[in-house]
């Protein structure tokens, strides 16, 4: 069972000289991390926030225009998502010009060198749907399948028929955690985010330039919404204040830790297991290893035999090894966050057999990623490719 983990705790990275105090969110399988989240400790994200925003520029060769949404901060908009836009002041014909200001959400924070990524397709986002202000569409999460999506097809369909123009506005999508709800939360949840787009709406005409029209929640909330909750056994706190405030909304089990002798972060060795996920390499069972190497453009991972030596059956004790390496690869880019594009140099296999087996499990691994990741290819020179979504800051940069 897992168990999600809130606390604050002193971390530091390794190219830092000095540690420094984080608020942390963590999920657990058993003692091993799996997912993390760290802030500086009193610090606010803008990630999903949304802004009366003004176009600064709009650039014909990259199909995208910059805007401003806070005073001296810009975000790239693809012109893409330019789809049912909510404008506050329009003076031009063009569907986009600069000088017009609209309503955006921030779907990226800025990366390195790289601007945050905003849209015009707002998400408003629950325990079981996510409401979308463009895409007029309704959906069920990949991830339910069987008797169940067919009850909640069922479901949508009965809403549609009995209100044909209910999506005349907005769309909305089913997520994995409505597996859990009966047709009533369900029903509520859709009309709290209906009632949350429509103010929005209504407001937005009357606010200035940079208003933050929504805040996202803390953190945290967000991470234990996005949390799975069928095999989530606890949440663990040693803030009472969270605690009194998870106690309130969260529709899992929530518990205070109080040990002043045996803090909570140290029971759960978390400055060690967060070290241990910003080191470039990972030693396996096997005695093989991963080196992994974030770049600018893309991650690099190389799969080594390492202290494997074994001799016999060479192909198939490296495929045994391929194996192994997928997994743990699969883990350590959700530990990591690692997103964009990530290249992986498996160990070489000269049998098409093999090599279909192990990309056939490595999708299966992805498939049980909450973030949307997929192998694209297999190239002539062995290296697999792989792409996952980009949201939040990969965790060697949320330090």
């Amino acid at each position: 069972m897992k168990r999600l983990l809130i606390t604050r705790e002193q971390l530091q990275h390794p190219d830092h000289q000095t540690a420094a105090w984080y608020q942390v969110c963590a999920l657990y399988d058993d003692t091993r991390m799996i997912e993390v989240s760290i802030h500086p400790y009193e610090a606010e994200s803008i990630l999903n926030n949304i802004y009366i925003a003004r176009v600064k520029n709009v650039v014909v060769n990259l199909h995208a225009a910059f805007v401003e949404f806070e005073k001296g901060m810009l975000g790239y908009l693809p012109l893409e998502d330019l789809k049912h836009p909510i404008f506050t002041k329009k003076i031009s014909d063009k569907p986009i010009a600069a000088g017009e200001e609209l309503v955006v959400q921030v779907t990226r924070e800025a990366m390195k060198s790289k601007d945050a990524v905003v849209t015009t397709n707002l998400s408003f986002t629950g325990e079981y749907l996510v409401l979308t202000s463009a895409n007029h569409k309704t959906g069920i999460s990949s991830k339910i399948s069987g008797e169940k999506r067919k009850a909640l097809q069922a479901w949508i369909q009965n809403l549609l028929e009995e209100d044909p123009h209910l999506t005349d506005d907005f769309g909305f999508i089913l997520r994995t955690n409505a597996v859990q709800a009966d047709e009533n939360m369900l029903l509520a949840e859709l009309t709290q985010l209906k009632t949350a787009y429509e103010h929005l709406c209504t407001s937005a005409a009357s606010r200035t330039i940079y208003s933050c029209l929504l805040k996202e929640r803390p953190f945290y909330l967000k991470m234990l919404t996005d949390t799975d909750k069928s095999n989530l056994e606890e949440v663990v706190t040693d803030d009472p204040q969270i605690f009194a405030q998870l106690s309130q909304n969260a529709s899992c089990n929530v518990r205070l830790y109080q040990d002043p002798l045996l803090p909570l972060a140290k029971l759960y060795n978390l400055a060690g297991q967060t070290e241990a996920a910003l080191k470039q390499r990972v030693w396996l069972k096997s005695g093989a290893n991963l080196v992994i190497q974030p770049t600018e453009a893309l991650t690099v991972i190389d799969v080594n035999s390492g202290r494997n030596t074994a001799k016999k059956e060479k192909q198939q004790n490296h495929f045994k090894i391929n194996l192994e390496a997928a997994s743990e690869i699969a883990f350590q880019m959700r530990l990591r966050n690692l997103s964009g594009i990530i290249v992986v140099d498996f160990i070489d296999l000269y049998d098409d057999a093999l090599n279909e087996q192990l990309m056939t499990h490595l999708k299966a691994l992805l498939k049980q990623d909450p973030v949307p990741a997929v192998v694209v290819d297999l190239t002539k020179l062995g290296l697999v490719e792989i792409t996952r979504k980009k949201q939040k800051k990969p965790l060697a940069e949320q330090f």
